[in-house]
């Protein structure tokens, strides 16, 4: 992390600025919220793909609502709502259907984003003009001039999960599922359980970031919003230090992932690399770090 730091000052000078620090944590708030979900997802050895599709979803229905309603408080309660089904839904099929982690949320990936395509023809899903501003204002601004709201929401949203993971009961369940889950059956450990609420907590997560990503917008693009949302949480998880196969994890790693990510993308800017190549580098970068664990083992 320090090495990208001193790369990054290297070719920009001005990198160090808090302006430009702060920034990163804004550009990676959203999707940093969504990949604390990750965390939870792959500690306990599971994997979900729906992220950037129920983002989508949960963001342009949650403007209808508040089109429909005039209220961002009903808007905020859909989107933690819809957050939980999506993660309930996946849960139940995983651990009720015995379907593999991976063929569901891949199944669930592509109906989500059929469904808002459907329901918005392809378009944008829009704020009124009327409710614009009181909209915008939930993630344009920030505390005292000096902590943007988006960066206060992931640092608020990290800390909760880390303390749920490294101080609760349930947090010792989710790495013991991860680590061997007969082993945490025997045991006694509700393992179905777990995995619900490991997935519900995910579509939570989803949720917030998806009312989040509504507000900075303002308009959703039924067809590209969340786009590769499910590549960056990933990649953040992974190279955050959390085992891919499950039973270890890192929250703070995490959050550190994210904002290497966006430092990594800062720099390819900076050098004049086309964005196109992103998800390249995105998809070496999650080789690199599996590597990098397996060489520990």
């Amino acid at each position: 992390f320090s090495m990208l730091l001193i790369i990054a000052a290297i070719i920009s000078p001005s990198f160090l600025k808090w302006s430009t620090i702060s920034n990163l944590f804004v550009q990676g708030a959203i999707v940093g919220i969504c990949a604390m979900g990750m965390s939870l997802v792959i500690s306990a050895g599971m994997i979900d793909l729906t992220v950037g599709s129920a983002v989508a979803f949960i963001a342009g229905m949650g403007i209808s609502v508040l089109n429909k309603t005039g209220s961002i408080t009903l808007c905020l309660m859909f989107c933690v709502g819809a957050g939980l089904i999506v993660g309930l839904i996946n849960g139940v099929l995983v651990t009720k259907g015995k379907i593999a982690p991976f063929i569901v949320t891949l199944a669930a990936m592509s109906a989500w984003r059929s469904v808002i395509n459907q329901l918005g023809q392809g378009g944008p899903f829009t704020v009124k003009y009327e409710y614009y501003e009181s909209f915008r204002k939930i993630t344009a601004g920030s505390v005292g001039d000096f902590l943007p709201y988006l960066m206060v929401y992931l640092l608020i949203i990290t800390f909760i999960t880390h303390i749920i993971m490294s101080r609760t009961k349930f947090g010792t369940y989710v790495y013991s599922v991860g680590s061997n889950t007969q082993a945490a059956r025997l045991s006694g450990i509700p393992v179905d359980r777990v995995k619900i609420v490991v997935f519900m907590y995910a579509g939570l997560m989803y949720g917030i970031a998806a009312f989040l990503l509504g507000s900075r917008l303002t308009s959703i693009q039924a067809a590209s919003a969340g786009y590769q949302y499910e590549m960056e949480a990933i990649a953040a998880v992974a190279i955050g230090g959390t085992a891919m196969e499950g039973g270890k994890g890192k929250i703070v790693g995490t959050l550190l992932g994210i904002l290497m990510l966006r430092i990594i993308i800062t720099v390819m800017v900076m050098a004049n690399v086309p964005p196109f190549l992103n998800g390249l580098v995105q998809g070496l970068i999650i080789i690199i770090a599996v590597l990098a664990q397996n060489r520990k083992k």
